[in-house]
């Protein structure tokens, strides 16, 4: 974060001798995305959060000064003069944070069995998922459909045989949660992948309280991954905002 700082009894600074551009250490993480960070991960209960947050974001910060830092060189050339407010580093971007969140999460289900954030809310995960079921079935069908309420007509049955031939990863998949409403919905192949090995404890964990069986999942980071399969239907919530969002992020996106 930037600032302007002008001695209180100097005089008016001339056109030509613009205010100095004062650099904080830390700058790469503004408040804002302090508080888009807090407002992400703090357990929504009357329990609260079982690791101290400012540390975590102290740990993330420091990670992404160092990252920053040591950036290696790339070939990436921007034709903008000043950087994109949008395209820079974050803490969002660094696996040290999303550990250390996961972390937290998965405390707090084994102490009180809370599931964890829901990604945009639950209504829109469960219009996401009846969106996604409509689309594959109108492929499967040989066709597209413009409106979900045109499969009304088609039996339950049939619907369950063309979702049950379509294999979905879900990249970045958090706490699963996404994945057990596409479960609901028919779909029978589900596969889902982080690079957090505590998001993918804590999914499992989930996914065998909640009778989800046919879900697997994988420690596995999207960038280097070591699936050996393909999938016909890739989803994503949130990874590619967090790629973007490391150091490297024009390189990596």
């Amino acid at each position: 974060m930037a600032g302007f700082r002008l001695p209180p009894e100097e005089p008016e600074v001339s056109p030509q001798q613009p205010p100095q551009q004062v650099r904080v250490a830390g700058d790469l993480v503004s408040d804002d995305e302090r508080s888009v960070a807090a407002d992400s991960w703090s357990i929504k209960s009357e329990y609260g959060s079982t690791l101290d947050d400012d540390q975590r974001h102290a740990d993330a910060a420091e990670a992404l000064s160092s990252a920053a830092n040591f950036r290696a060189n790339s070939d990436y050339n921007s034709d903008k003069e000043e950087p994109d407010p949008e395209g820079m580093a974050s803490m969002l971007g660094l696996q040290s944070y999303w550990d250390s969140a996961y972390a937290d999460e998965l405390a707090n289900f084994r102490e009180h069995g809370h599931a964890g954030e829901v990604w945009f809310g639950a209504d829109v995960m469960d219009v996401v998922a009846s969106w996604t079921k409509s689309l594959c079935i109108s492929i499967s069908q040989g066709h597209m459909l413009n409106h979900v309420e045109d499969l009304k007509s088609e039996p339950v049955e049939e619907n369950d045989k063309y979702l049950s031939s379509w294999s979905v990863l879900d990249i970045g998949t958090g706490n699963g949660l996404l994945l057990q409403e596409l479960s609901k919905q028919g779909f029978s192949d589900l596969t889902g992948v982080d690079y957090s090995e505590d998001a993918i404890n804590l999914a499992q964990s989930l996914a065998n309280r909640d009778g989800f069986s046919c879900i697997k999942f994988l420690v596995d980071d999207v960038l280097d991954t070591k699936l050996e399969r393909q999938f016909q239907l890739v989803m994503d919530k949130g990874t590619l905002d967090a790629i973007g969002l490391h150091p490297d992020g024009p390189l990596k996106r």
